[in-house]
């Protein structure tokens, strides 16, 4: 699946669970809110996605992703007022830490879900 289509799945799933709850619960009440959605959209997903961070062959830090979509797509799930840069870099850092290439920031905080699409690597927005 192309990473539009599968992004446009995922963000569709995002905005059943928001319309549904609203802003207000806790970050982990989404989460499971949008595993729910993505089972029943038949993605294969996975939730708190360990990843060990490595400098020059030596791990030198873990995280854990949020959610990881058909193994290709990282989601990282906020539920503040709004989001902020650092929200943005950390998705960033998450991607160029495990070679995967695309993300996507929810926030179910706002009055509207707010949705940024990320890359790992730069890409020039198009004229």
């Amino acid at each position: 699946m192309e990473y539009k289509e599968l992004t446009e799945k995922i963000i569709g799933c995002a905005m059943k669970v928001h319309q549904a709850l609203g802003p207000g619960f806790l970050e982990s009440v989404y989460q499971k809110a949008l595993a729910h959605e993505l089972c029943k959209a038949g993605l294969a997903f996975e939730c708190e996605k360990a990843i060990q961070v490595l400098y020059d062959s030596v791990i030198v830090g873990d995280f854990s992703a949020d959610m990881l979509v058909e193994g290709t797509v990282m989601v990282e799930n906020k539920s503040v007022q709004s989001l902020v840069a650092a929200h943005e870099v950390q998705l960033v850092n998450y991607l160029t830490a495990t070679g995967i290439e695309v993300g996507l920031l929810l926030n179910f905080g706002a009055a509207s879900l707010e949705i940024k699409r990320k890359t790992r690597t730069y890409r020039p927005k198009s004229p």
